[in-house]
């Protein structure tokens, strides 16, 4: 076996699992879990109906490169979406089976290994990062969000040998599982890294069609480069979903797009991988991507789970509301997972500690005393959840 298989944490649903092993949850309260980040509102029917109609086409193979009308409808959107000049959607856009899969591919194809190999992530952090840097023969360094740093990565605290040895850098914004997101200043100064120490910057934008101001959308790490100048996206690729922009996680439908050079070697490892996107997936994602009526309903759905949620929180939690995505990240009063024991065993509500999404540091683990909270269930049972902990609070 793969030696570099050791090297891999349990996954934080794993840990989870034996963290409430030895509970029992009240018989009486119907569970309500608010731990993973699958979105639960209703799939778009006209999607389903696209998906549906091509259901012949499982007949044959699907290229890995992707049919020539999804790439274009991604460019357009892509282009409509971050305000860009041009994407080429033959040089510079690949189908790909969800940002996840593709968020560990990609790592697999761009780094070197061997002694000095570095990936540098955020800490917290998506778990994908850390497990494809390290079965690519790299280590890892991690970068802090803090409070202190409104949750955004502290990456001025990356000493300058870390930088000469990173080959690849992820980001993820808006955050997970903060919600935080960078501006364009702080999305050029990377690129600008980027440039000096020649390593790729991986962005992970796969909340950032979940915000709540309708008027100022997340900005994205192709649209920094197209304002400084970079219109080639030169050592920058972002990572897009359907998954919670159109509430299809089962479709396993993304995009990967940027520096062509980049793209082409990602395309060729591909090839090898064998992980063409199925057709009748594709023109299902055509449909979605084309489509921004069904995103802004998703949009308002969420805030109005903020709407709700919050005020019944806020006083007994220390709570914001985030800049975007689906999460809530609040201090908890003790220990993160004594409050989550305590939340499941007295209430039957399930959470992700925060020391879960996260690593020990020489400054210690920024994911301690916080949870992450999914405002994924239907509008009654958040409500009904946000009740339960602020009982569970006070039977503390």
């Amino acid at each position: 076996m793969n030696a570099l298989l050791d090297r891999l944490h349990p996954y934080p649903f794993e840990k989870l699992r034996a963290l409430f092993a030895d509970l029992q949850p009240p018989a009486d309260r119907r569970p309500i879990a608010l731990s993973i980040g699958e979105p639960r509102h209703a799939s778009p029917n006209f999607v389903l109906e696209a998906l549906a109609a091509q259901l012949p086409l499982l007949a044959n193979y699907p290229a890995t490169r992707g049919e020539t009308v999804l790439r274009e409808t991604i460019a357009d959107w892509l282009q409509q979406r971050f305000q860009l000049p041009a994407v080429n959607a033959e040089t510079q856009v690949l189908p790909v089976n969800g940002t996840r899969e593709a968020l560990f591919a990609f790592a697999q194809a761009v780094v070197t290994a061997g002694h000095g190999a570095t990936v540098v992530s955020p800490n917290p952090f998506y778990q994908i990062y850390e497990g494809a840097a390290l079965l690519a023969g790299a280590q890892l360094e991690f970068v802090n969000a803090t409070a202190l740093t409104q949750h955004l990565p502290d990456f001025a605290t990356v000493p300058e040998q870390v930088w000469q040895r990173c080959q690849l850098l992820y980001i993820c914004t808006p955050g997970n599982p903060s919600g935080a997101v960078m501006s364009l200043a702080q999305l050029q100064t990377l690129i600008t890294l980027a440039e000096r120490y020649d390593f790729i910057i991986a962005s992970d934008e796969c909340y950032s069609e979940i915000y709540g101001d309708e008027s100022n959308p997340p900005p994205g790490l192709l649209q920094a480069c197209a304002e400084m100048g970079n219109t080639r996206f030169r050592r920058c690729v972002v990572f897009h979903s359907l998954s919670k922009r159109s509430n299809l996680p089962g479709l396993r439908s993304g995009f990967v797009a940027g520096d062509a050079e980049v793209m082409a070697d990602f395309l060729r490892y591909r090839t090898y991988h064998g992980c063409a996107m199925p057709l009748h997936h594709q023109h299902a994602s055509v449909a979605a991507w084309r489509d921004e009526g069904h995103v802004r309903v998703n949009r308002a759905l969420y805030r109005e789970k903020f709407d709700a949620v919050l005020p019944i929180l806020q006083g007994h939690l220390n709570v914001e509301r985030p800049q975007a995505g689906f999460y809530l990240w609040p201090e908890t009063p003790v220990a993160d997972t004594e409050f989550a024991r305590h939340l499941y065993r007295q209430e039957h509500v399930t959470v992700v500690p925060g020391t879960f999404l996260a690593r020990e540091t020489p400054t210690g683990n920024p994911g301690a005393q916080r949870v992450r909270i999914a405002l994924v269930a239907p509008l009654k049972d958040c409500i009904e959840a946000a009740e339960r902990m602020v009982r569970a609070i006070k039977a503390l």
